[in-house]
């Protein structure tokens, strides 16, 4: 149950007021995290006692934005109340803590300026006046090297969207490539975190405990409230453990499918959020990041894609978007999807939606949209969408290969190169089935959908379960229903990543190897995935030397095999021969510039 402090109680918990400049403070803020480059950095400031209820009302008519400078660099960075400070564990719903989160892309010396307005929907609509406080203080802090490696986000940097179809890390400028869940998609609609949304009434059955994953909990890791949030976070542990990278969540799902997941005090409210329930949200996010967790926020669902200003780009709507940026922007490896089946909104409101995100995000992330309409209405230098995330309607997941293949071409012709990633793979009653379910989704998921996916250009997946099994989009409690279909994804992303695929510099050329998908950099490294076994041909017309053929498992991965064919040579088309074994399964060829301290067989010439 929620805590309400008594103003006694608050009154010792407030931060000591901000200085202004010329009283010459040395700190014009409490400041936590570690000072490092990549790092979050969270500065606190103390404004006006308040109240999550309170009038003014502390989310619309106070405004915090705090500009960071390091030389040339520049970022203004919107903040937001936080209660006493320390709300997940608390459980506070007032207190005078103002609070920004700064992710720095440099070392060395940053300077910081407040500037705190008040005025009726000054938080969306700007203006205002001074509000005391800390209003116009400064300060300055020194942000050394991350010393993190491995998956942990902050050894890599920002994931950026660079004009390509690849997402890149800032600081190892590695190319990322995500498989991910994207069930359940109510995954916050979870027992632990706080609010009434669990006893409204509104599909109380739905709310979840991850019970099963309280055994992938390890100790040291974050909790909340004297010990909560342990299924969660083992859930996410588990992910991460299978070598999967992403997850997906709808922060808003009033009036769609379960109805447990928002921001706000309860479910009829617009204007005002619940501050320990966001920051125990932020306990999750800030654990992913260091498992090396992309976070992909789905912002909207069609059920309620209208229900923020009817659409428009209003008061509650920017609100909404607002809270977001202020307190999760600072995550290193995530996008905002404008919504899930959006198809009643205008290319106007569509764009307006994006413009905003564009325009208030500090640190310009992923921009996308999934599909219910088409979206090529989106495509071009005239909208801010920087990426596409695709759902398909098939059982066997036939379409996906072609449908990425259709948004990466159709945006590079408008003008703008999307990032495409399938996120909803399947129709929406079957798709991706328990491990041991009947029928073959599992091996028409790894086939059409997995390699689907990479091999047309796209930069990732995350699994939609269907409604008609067990652990489904909204019943899902554990993720090892799926146990066996996460081992086909790591798979995958071991093939890249061991034998350096470049990936970024390829793209889909099915046309050079009929009746099977081709991944390819001209002349440099050819990746070709045939589906049922049988021989198939490569073109190399363009291509000149002797080309070496090995053979990848993408059903129990191991190393590279060699196949009937050792090596071949550019000039014409040729035979890639048969792979070691299972002939007759699904394989990955490899073929690259043979290795000229290597003594082949006679390469293998045209047939």
């Amino acid at each position: 149950m929620r805590r309400n402090l008594s103003w006694s109680a608050v009154s010792l918990l407030l931060l000591l007021p901000c200085a202004a400049p010329e009283a010459g403070a040395a700190e014009a803020g409490v400041f936590s995290g570690e000072l490092k480059k990549w790092h979050k950095v969270t500065i606190d400031f103390a404004g006006p006692p308040t109240g999550e209820t309170a009038t003014p009302n502390p989310f619309t008519d106070y405004r915090l934005d705090v500009t960071f400078r390091n030389g040339e660099v520049t970022y203004v960075v919107p903040g937001y109340y936080a209660a006493d400070g320390s709300a997940a564990d608390t459980s506070a719903t007032s207190g005078n803590v103002w609070r920004v989160h700064f992710c720095p892309d440099k070392t060395g010396h940053w300077t910081y300026k407040v500037a705190f307005q008040k005025g009726r929907h000054v938080a969306v609509e700007g203006g205002g006046s001074s509000a005391g406080h800390c209003d116009g203080v400064s300060g300055s802090f020194e942000i050394g090297a991350t010393d993190k490696i491995g998956r942990d986000h902050r050894g890599k940097g920002r994931l950026q969207y660079v004009g390509r179809r690849y997402l890149r890390f800032a600081e190892t400028g590695e190319y990322f490539l995500k498989q991910g869940a994207d069930a359940p998609e109510n995954l916050f609609a979870y027992r632990d975190f706080d609010g009434d949304f669990k006893t409204d009434g509104k599909n109380d059955h739905r709310i979840k405990t991850f019970s099963p994953h309280i055994r992938d909990f390890k100790s040291g890791d974050p909790t909340w409230g004297g010990g909560k949030g342990k299924g969660l976070i083992g859930a996410i542990n588990y992910l991460a453990a299978e070598g999967m990278n992403a997850f997906s969540f709808l922060p808003l799902n009033i009036q769609g499918d379960d109805k447990n997941v928002f921001p706000y005090l309860d479910y009829d409210e617009r204007y005002r959020m619940d501050v320990s329930r966001l920051d125990q949200w932020e306990v999750i996010f800030e654990h992913a990041d260091r498992l090396g967790m992309f976070i992909h926020f789905k912002t909207l669902e069609t059920e309620n894609e209208l229900l923020l200003d009817g659409g428009d780009l209003g008061p509650q709507r920017k609100l909404y978007y607002r809270e977001l940026i202020a307190r999760f922007a600072h995550h290193l490896a995530m996008n905002w999807n404008l919504g899930e089946e959006i198809d009643n909104a205008s290319t106007a409101q569509k764009r307006s939606w994006a413009r905003y995100f564009y325009d208030n995000d500090p640190y310009p992330h992923l921009i996308v949209i999934h599909n219910g309409a088409d979206h090529f209405d989106l495509m071009g230098e005239g909208s801010k969408l920087t990426g596409f995330s695709l759902q398909t309607n098939k059982t066997d997941f036939a379409n996906v290969h072609r449908q990425v293949k259709t948004y990466l071409d159709k945006s590079a012709a408008a003008g703008k190169q999307w990032a495409v990633a399938c996120d909803e793979p399947g129709d929406a009653s079957h798709a991706l089935r328990p491990d041991g379910d009947a029928g073959n989704s599992h091996e028409d998921g790894r086939k059409n959908g997995l390699w689907g996916t990479l091999m047309a250009g796209g930069w990732g997946n995350e699994w939609y379960f269907g409604y008609q099994h067990a652990h489904s989009d909204l019943s899902l409690e554990d993720f090892r229903s799926r146990d066996r279909w996460w081992d086909y994804c790591r798979i995958a992303l071991e093939f890249f990543r061991k034998h350096e695929i470049p990936f970024w510099e390829m793209s889909s050329a099915d046309d050079l190897t009929p009746g099977a998908y081709c991944l390819c950099k001209p002349n440099h490294v050819y990746v070709v995935y045939i589906k049922s076994g049988g021989k198939v041909k490569l073109d190399l017309s363009d291509a000149q030397g002797m080309f070496e053929v090995q053979w990848y498992d993408p059903r129990n991965g191991g190393s590279l095999l060699t196949g009937t064919v050792r090596a071949v040579n550019g000039g014409d088309a040729f035979s890639l021969g048969s792979p070691p074994e299972d002939s007759n399964k699904d394989w990955v060829i490899l073929v690259r510039p043979a290795d000229p301290n290597r003594n082949y067989p006679p390469a293998k010439t045209a047939t």
